[in-house]
């Protein structure tokens, strides 16, 4: 019986949901890759067509424009992204602003953006590292000074996935320098006709190739008083770590299903490519070493799956996400090596799958906090 990676979490309704997520990658998302991969981001109109089948936003209230599902409709579409090698849209970090919005906006603030960012008018995108501050968040140089009903918001930020296409952008800011992480505060920027607002150039990374990642910079632009997430200042930090349970379980779903994903197409490539009049998968080494990938595969799905049914539940604690982020990132490099040479030269060449996932990986390690992070997380909850 061939090996499977069953997951716990899925029910029938969630497999109808899956089919209807992957025919949409498959005809409307794959075909336009190579293109976004050309000029570095997938464009507007694939977020809105996203938005109009119901795909964005999923675990958002109904009330608030969402579709009402939870955890594992966001999930599904990760997966079904990464088994593919498809990285070009962000809609994990779509989400992540998405539950900025839900669990620390205002009303008005919840009223206004959720349903715009979930019919994809509105691209998110969160703006927290600096050329001079990365993991360390008390770092931040970005300055808002209130002024007569406004903040004037002054500073630069690298790094933001999503960052060319974004309509509004959480800016993370210090709003009292003096009180260091507790004058830190998160104020919502609309970028259309947004004076003092200006994209630097998409970044030329290693990997993600077809995802935007872009500097902003922001020049007096002046912020409505109600743009403060969440109407209090000196809030910033809190709201940033109250969701990092969210977004490092992203991670790790995303590491496991590439790691599938990958497995799947290498199994498959190794019984049709012949060497020394064989195929590459009878051979006793190419044996061995999927064996030990679908073992820790086998093993990854079944931790992933748990962490998925606690975030739903509501009792996924800070280490417990930190480490399905950092075991899912350190194993899916690992992991991706080991296929990537099976595939011999072919699997160094930028137009295969295999080849794309392994470059995207690597940033899996990095962002959402790196490794050595995850490792002191983890190290204080001991």
């Amino acid at each position: 019986m061939p090996i499977t990676f069953q997951r716990t979490w899925e029910d029938t309704d969630l497999q109808a949901y899956r089919a209807s997520v992957a025919r949409f990658i498959e005809n409307e998302m794959a075909p336009q890759d190579e293109a976004a991969r050309r000029r570095g981001h997938v464009g507007h109109e694939l977020w809105r067509r996203a938005g109009e089948l119901g795909f964005l936003c999923a675990d958002i209230p109904q009330e608030w424009g969402g579709a009402g599902g939870d955890f594992r409709h966001e999930a599904v579409f990760y997966e079904e992204m990464a088994r593919r090698g498809l990285s070009g849209m962000s809609t994990s970090v779509h989400a992540i602003v998405a539950h900025y919005f839900l669990n620390h906006g205002t009303q008005e603030q919840k009223q206004h953006y959720l349903p715009l960012m979930a019919r994809g008018e509105l691209v998110g995108a969160i703006a927290m590292t600096e050329p001079g501050a990365g993991s360390d968040l008390q770092g931040v140089r970005t300055r808002a000074e209130r002024r007569d009903g406004h903040f004037v918001l002054s500073g630069s930020k690298t790094f933001i996935t999503n960052g060319f296409l974004a309509g509004v952008v959480l800016v993370v800011c210090k709003t009292d320098p003096a009180q260091g992480a507790k004058g830190t505060s998160i104020l919502v920027v609309e970028t259309r006709d947004c004076p003092g607002y200006s994209v630097g150039r998409v970044l030329d990374k290693i990997g993600m190739k077809a995802q935007d990642t872009s500097e902003l910079f922001f020049d007096g632009v002046k912020v409505p008083a109600e743009n403060l997430l969440g109407g209090r200042e000196g809030q910033g930090f809190y709201q940033l770590m109250s969701d990092l349970p969210y977004e490092r379980l992203i991670i790790g779903v995303v590491a496991q299903a590439c790691m599938e994903g990958a497995y799947e197409a290498t199994l498959s490539y190794v019984r049709e490519r012949h060497a020394f009049g064989q195929p590459v998968a009878n051979f006793q080494n190419t044996r061995f070493k999927l064996a030990e990938v679908a073992a820790q595969i086998a093993v990854g799905r079944a931790f992933m799956d748990r962490c998925v049914e606690q975030l739903v539940a509501g009792r996924l604690d800070t280490a417990t996400a930190s480490m399905a982020k950092l075991w899912g990132s350190e194993t899916q490099c690992r992991v991706l090596d080991e296929l990537l040479q099976l595939w011999g030269g072919y699997g160094y060449m930028n137009e295969s799958m295999i080849a794309r996932m392994y470059a995207d990986a690597r940033v899996q390690r990095i962002y959402g906090g790196t490794s050595e992070i995850m490792k002191e997380v983890i190290a204080r909850a001991m």
